[in-house]
């Protein structure tokens, strides 16, 4: 891997948390169980009557132990049997979109897991009705969000096959299909029939390809030939492949990091893959993914990748505008909010 490391002009000590937070940003890559704070964690288990085995907000915190993604999972999903009602869907993405809007995230693009909730009695209605309730309530707080509904890859195809046939009644909820959870003996093609038949309804595609996991690279290469995703969720280890790298430059691909999350794996977070990337005008971005669980919304994501590898003022602007780039929004939604972040940088 090339160790590019930046001129350094404008480093982090003369870029304020206070301007990476009112930066217009948009965010790509959020898990929205993974929001799920410990006080709303709570809440939702005196609501509904759901036992959780604790009481404080601090014994909550101390379930919070994993070293890998299969121990994170093993917390992760657990967690989510408070979640029961429409109202609670609702209340968790309406917690996040304030939090969104406090860290000027214009547009959201949600991941949510309906797979997780289904297997354990929950309505696909129930949870789609919520969510969708909230992203619409969000305009209120001056944010566009959308909706991505995510196959759990160590579920079965056929279960995939459902979850589809049944989100396509709700298609005007949901403006694409992503791919999530444990990735070990599930390649992306385990579900390139689910894809194809969700690109034919219009939907769009993107695939998790996680930080250092077995076959890393040919899950992402997989994803990029074969199954024609338009981004790529984590996705930093392409750097291993040159071949591909200069694929995901020449078609504009989005690869969505998460500093936050990746430092749970990688001591350096991929930081300096992210700087590698940059350098060869990929679009790669930073998001939060589970902020609950991993200690930061998407601010501190872009602080803590900034302080540790001195990213330059304009580095740090490219990251915000990538964003937007490869979003699934139009060319005339992006316009507006890319000048909105010139108008924001010209000020500040």
């Amino acid at each position: 891997m090339t160790n590019y490391l930046p001129e350094r002009k404008q480093i982090m000590d003369k870029i304020t948390k206070e301007f990476i937070q009112g930066l217009p940003k948009a965010e790509l890559h959020l898990h929205i169980e993974g929001t799920l704070e410990p006080q709303l964690k709570l809440k939702l288990a005196k609501r509904n009557h759901v036992d959780i085995g604790q009481n404080t907000v601090e014994e909550v915190q101390k379930t919070y132990q994993y070293d890998d993604l299969a121990s994170f999972l093993a917390v992760y999903y657990p967690a989510m049997n408070v979640l029961q009602t429409e109202a609670d869907f609702y209340d968790l993405a309406f917690d996040y979109l304030k939090r969104a809007a406090q860290n000027n995230v214009r547009h959201v693009e949600i991941f949510f897991d309906p797979q997780a909730h289904t297997s354990r009695g929950i309505s696909f209605a129930t949870v789609i009705n919520g969510l969708y309730r909230a992203t619409v309530d969000a305009r209120a707080l001056n944010i566009d969000a959308g909706l991505i509904m995510c196959f759990l890859r160590d579920f079965s195809k056929e279960s995939a096959r459902k979850t589809l046939a049944e989100a396509l009644k709700y298609q005007d909820k949901i403006i694409g299909i992503g791919l999530d959870s444990d990735e070990h003996n599930n390649p992306p093609l385990k579900f390139a029939r689910q894809f194809e038949d969700a690109a034919a309804a219009g939907l769009h595609r993107t695939v998790h390809c996680d930080i250092d996991q077995k076959d890393s690279i040919e899950h992402i290469r997989q994803a990029l030939e074969i199954m024609e995703v338009e981004r790529i969720d984590h996705g930093t280890n392409i750097v291993e492949d040159p071949d591909l790298v200069d694929l995901v430059a020449k078609r504009g691909i989005g690869l969505t990091s998460c500093p936050l999350s990746n430092s749970f794996v990688s001591p350096e977070m991929k930081g300096q893959e992210v700087l590698e990337l940059l350098s060869k005008n990929v679009k790669v971005s930073i998001h939060s993914d589970d902020p609950a669980y991993f200690g930061g919304y998407i601010s501190d994501n872009y602080t803590a990748i900034a302080s540790q590898f001195k990213l330059t003022k304009p580095q740090i602007i490219q990251l915000a505008r990538n964003s937007f780039e490869s979003s699934w929004i139009s060319d005339q939604q992006k316009e507006i909010y890319l000048n909105e972040l010139n108008n924001y940088v010209n000020s500040n």
